[in-house]
């Protein structure tokens, strides 16, 4: 570990990753521990345009006594080096590896016996199909996904037949772009320079966003499919999203209360896809990324998560709650009446 560029505490690890068709590949592992030794971690792995600068996420964790760990994915942030295509990939199994040695790491390494992974949009969808991969294995205790990225933010006939055809035509180009709308009013709603209250590297997170780029489309379809066709994640999973999408194209005061990138009724509805025990939260006036909302909005957030996180990861070791029976279970036996 080495000083992170958020300073102490943060730590990060380079992860070696060996080479692709671009060159040497790296991802790198943030660290930061609690006041005391702890047994209990979380791994971060944000979204599409993306790398980890939440530390008020960070600082709510540590100071419940848990380790945090953040993950910048192979060409995302501290892990794009010169020679690569920003927040590219032709399939989202390319992740696995990097979430597997964070995931050895955090477990081996460092010894905790407990992991929460949080998955931001793209990483929300990304983490649930590796924790989908990895049932039965105990490395995923569970699951907290923000405004995940189960489906595309355009009608129906663009992100289904022509979305195919073009993904379809464009097989030989994967490095091609795709003419998208930007990322340009989410960017000003979160920002300091605009009209946020958050600061980061716009080098890393532009305002407009990265190009979109046919391979990493048709790798995101691949995924949201498989997501939609049913998962068997074995660990308790959390979907957070906001009450309302912002439809406009220019800005207006909504965009700072609603969610401007996803279309939060497509994240309602395909949740229950993720496995047996899924618990949905909708919060008014929440942001895309949730811990990024107001003021007033994101402590709702860690007040929903934080009653989530002690209902469903106790610390390892503490009593299980007693659950009464169930009323048919105590009722009197009816004894029959006699016959003649």
């Amino acid at each position: 570990m080495e000083t992170d560029v958020l300073g102490q505490p943060y730590e990060r690890h380079t992860i070696d990753l060996g080479s692709d068709d671009e060159g040497p590949v790296v991802a790198t592992l943030v660290r930061r521990r609690a006041d005391t030794p702890s047994r209990r971690a979380i791994l971060y792995v944000h979204g599409f345009v993306d790398y980890f600068f939440q530390t008020h996420l960070a600082d709510f964790f540590v100071e419940r006594g848990w380790d945090f760990y953040a993950l910048d994915l192979r060409k995302y942030g501290r892990s794009l080096l010169e020679h690569q295509t920003p927040n590219f990939c032709r399939s989202l199994t390319e992740y696995y590896p990097e979430l597997d040695e964070s995931a050895r790491i955090i477990r081996e390494v460092d010894g905790h016996d407990q992991m929460l992974v949080i998955g931001h949009s793209t990483g929300g969808l990304t983490t649930s199909l590796w924790a989908h991969s990895r049932q039965g294995r105990g490395i995923v205790d569970g699951l907290f996904l923000n405004s995940p990225f189960f489906d595309f933010n355009v009608p129906w006939l663009l992100r289904r037949p022509l979305m195919s055809v073009a993904v379809g035509a464009n097989k030989r180009r994967p490095y091609g772009v795709m003419p998208v709308a930007g990322l340009g009013l989410y960017g000003q709603s979160i920002h300091s320079d605009h009209r946020g209250e958050w600061t980061y590297d716009l080098a890393w997170k532009p305002l407009l966003g990265f190009p979109v780029r046919y391979g990493w489309l048709d790798a995101i379809r691949r995924g949201q499919r498989k997501l939609r066709s049913g998962l068997a994640i074995d660990a308790p999973v959390l979907v957070a999203c906001s009450t309302r999408t912002f439809r406009g194209r220019v800005w207006s005061e909504d965009a700072r209360v609603t969610d401007s990138v996803l279309d939060v009724e497509h994240i309602a509805r395909w949740a229950p896809q993720l496995g047996p025990r899924v618990t949905i939260a909708r919060v008014d006036g929440g942001l895309h990324d949730l811990t990024l909302s107001g003021k007033d909005v994101r402590a709702e957030v860690f007040r929903e998560l934080g009653r989530w996180v002690d209902a469903f990861l106790p610390p390892p070791g503490a009593p299980e709650i007693s659950v009464p029976p169930a009323p048919e279970d105590t009722a009197e036996p009816e004894v029959e009446a006699p016959t003649a």
